[in-house]
């Protein structure tokens, strides 16, 4: 299936969650926020929150400075 990754088309496997979307562009989960369709998802929910075909995910990453 195809979503929107970041502004960017992205084919996926179909009945995914976050939790294996994260997975599989080997991000960790702890330092990154994901929005779904303008919503946030709450990390307790990533393993649950299945994605669909034409979703708009944006993954953003914590940077610390200092």
């Amino acid at each position: 299936m195809t979503v929107t990754l970041n502004g960017e088309s992205k084919q996926i496997e179909n009945s995914i969650t976050v939790s294996g979307l994260l997975e599989s562009l080997q991000i960790e989960p702890a330092r990154v926020a994901v929005e779904v369709n303008l919503k946030i998802i709450k990390k307790a929910d990533y393993p649950s929150h299945q994605l669909n075909e034409g979703d708009s995910v944006e993954i953003v990453s914590f940077v610390g400075g200092g």
